[in-house]
C-alpha cells in the first residue's frame, strides 16, 4: 500500500480490529505488537499476490529469502529499504521480547514454514495448479498460519505453556478447530474475488475442480465444514476446560498453568466472533463495490517499480 492508499483505506480494512477481538486480556504492548504483526501479514499477503499477478518470480524469491533472514536476525534488518522486510524484523523483535527463547525459537520455526508454504502457493498459482482437497487443506493450515496465531495466545496470557500441555489433544483440538473455522470462512468470503482473478487456492475451487461439484454445491460444502467447526469446538472446549481443571494440582505452577490454559481457550472461542465480524466489516471483502472484482482497490497494482 502506498501512503496515499493507507490514508484512504487503512481504517476501513479493520486489520487491527481482528486481533483486538481475539487476544482479549493481552497487555497493551503485547496486543499492539500482535496487531501490528497482523497488519504486516495482510500487506505481505497482498505483495505476494501482486508478484503472482504481474509475473515477478525473481521479486518473490528475493523477498522470500530476505524474510527468512529477517526472521532469524531481525536486528540486522530493521533499517532495510524494503518496508515489508523491515516490518517483519520490527514485529519479530517486539514479539520476541515477551516470553523466553524457547517460545521465540518455536514462533520462528513455525513462521519459516509459513514462508515456505507461501512459496508453494506461488508455484501453484503461477503454474495454474489447483491442489486436491486434501493437499489444499494441509497447505492452507500453513498459509493461514494456524500455529502462529495459536502460539500468540501464550504471550497474550503472559505464560509459555509446557510442551506436554500445548501438545495434549485436549488443548490442540479446540486450537485447530478455531483456526480451521477462520480459514474456511475466509475462503467463503474471498471466493468471489478469487474466481474473478482465476485463482487456484480456495477450498471451494478445489472442491469444484477435483470433487466434481457445482459452485453452489461447493459453497454449501464449505458452509457445512464451517458449521461443523463450531459444533465440534463447543465439545472440544468443554474437554479443554476440564483439562485445565486437572492441571490445577494445588501447586503454584499448576495453578498458573491452569489459568493460562483457560485464558488461551477463552480466546480460541473469541476467534469465531472476531473472524465473523471482521469479514463483514472489513473493506477487504466488499468485492461488489470494486471496479474490478479481481483487483482490490487498496493495493498498489503497479506492474513495475515495486521493491
Amino acid at each position: 500500500m502506498t501512503p496515499e492508499k493507507v490514508e484512504e483505506y487503512a481504517d476501513g480494512l479493520c486489520y487491527t480490529d481482528l486481533m483486538a477481538g481475539y487476544y482479549i486480556g493481552a497487555p497493551d504492548d503485547v496486543l499492539q505488537a500482535i496487531a501490528d504483526y497482523s497488519a504486516w501479514f495482510f500487506v505481505w499477503d497482498d505483495r505476494h499476490d501482486r508478484d503472482i499477478v504481474h509475473g515477478r518470480p525473481e521479486s518473490w524469491r528475493r523477498l522470500k529469502d530476505l524474510l527468512h533472514s529477517a526472521l532469524d536476525r531481525p536486528g540486522d534488518h530493521l533499517g532495510h529499504t524494503d518496508p515489508v522486510v523491515a516490518g517483519l524484523a520490527d514485529s519479530v523483535r517486539r514479539l520476541h521480547a515477551f516470553l523466553p527463547d524457547t517460545w521465540n525459537a518455536r514462533f520462528s520455526r513455525h513462521f519459516h514454514a509459513v514462508i515456505e508454504a507461501y512459496d508453494r502457493e506461488f508455484h501453484n498459482r503461477t503454474e495454474g495448479i489447483v491442489p486436491t482437497v486434501e493437499e489444499y487443506l494441509e497447505l492452507r493450515r500453513l498459509t493461514f498460519a494456524h500455529r502462529i496465531w495459536t502460539d500468540l495466545l501464550e504471550p497474550s496470557a503472559g505464560y509459555e505453556l509446557p510442551d506436554a500441555v500445548r501438545k495434549n489433544p485436549a488443548y490442540r483440538k479446540p486450537a485447530l478447530l478455531s483456526q480451521e473455522f477462520a480459514a474456511w470462512y475466509n475462503d467463503l468470503c474471498s471466493l468471489p474475488k478469487e474466481i474473478a482473478g482465476n485463482e487456484v487456492h480456495n477450498l471451494g475451487i478445489s472442491l469444484v475442480t477435483h470433487e466434481g461439484m457445482t459452485l453452489e454445491e461447493a459453497i454449501a460444502d464449505v458452509r457445512r465444514r464451517v458449521e461443523e467447526c463450531i459444533s465440534e469446538f463447543l465439545d472440544a472446549e468443554e474437554e479443554a476446560l476440564r483439562f485445565a481443571d486437572r492441571l490445577d494440582d494445588g501447586t503454584v505452577g499448576g495453578k498458573e498453568t491452569s489459568a493460562a490454559v483457560r485464558a488461551c481457550v477463552g480466546n480460541m472461542r473469541n476467534w469465531f466472533s472476531s473472524v465473523y465480524w471482521f469479514h463483514h466489516e472489513s473493506g477487504r471483502y466488499r468485492v461488489d463495490s470494486w471496479d474490478d472484482r479481481s483487483t482490490p482497490p487498496y493495493v498498489d497494482n503497479a506492474t513495475e517499480g515495486e521493491k
